[in-house]
């Protein structure tokens, strides 16, 4: 079954933080996201329900393996598009704003084409990758 939207979300934003930090907690998600704590707690159990997260006695949260390879595919979807909205001439903050609505609907055959396009052409920011 598919993930929902708000599930990839908080894949993503935990993913994120664990590259700034190696102890996510329920709190930095709450602030990075802008979330309660009751909807950032259910949102975490779900997670950890479905086998994508788990928390420690500290209540840390990181990603299970498969958590993992659900948010990194969620984040290169992301990154990659923003930069190429970018390159296209939309400012940062609506290419970042519509690459994250999209990306949650985006077939895997339509970004895998759009990757394989700029993998042809150029990375989309004109640097090479």
């Amino acid at each position: 079954m598919p993930m929902q939207e708000s599930g990839e979300m908080y894949l993503e934003t935990i993913h994120i933080l664990s590259r700034r930090s190696p102890n996510v907690r329920a709190i930095d998600v709450c602030d990075y996201m802008g979330y309660s704590r009751p909807s950032v707690s259910r949102a975490v159990g779900l997670l950890k329900r479905e086998g994508f997260a788990v928390t420690d006695e500290h209540g840390h949260i990181s990603l299970t393996p498969a958590g993992e390879e659900k948010a990194k595919h969620i984040y290169e979807r992301h990154t990659l598009l923003t930069r190429l909205f970018i390159n296209l001439g939309v400012d940062e903050k609506t290419a970042a704003d519509d690459a994250c609505r999209i990306e949650h609907y985006m077939s895997d055959k339509t970004f895998d084409a759009i990757k394989a396009y700029v993998a042809r052409n150029g990375s989309p920011d004109g640097k090479a990758d």
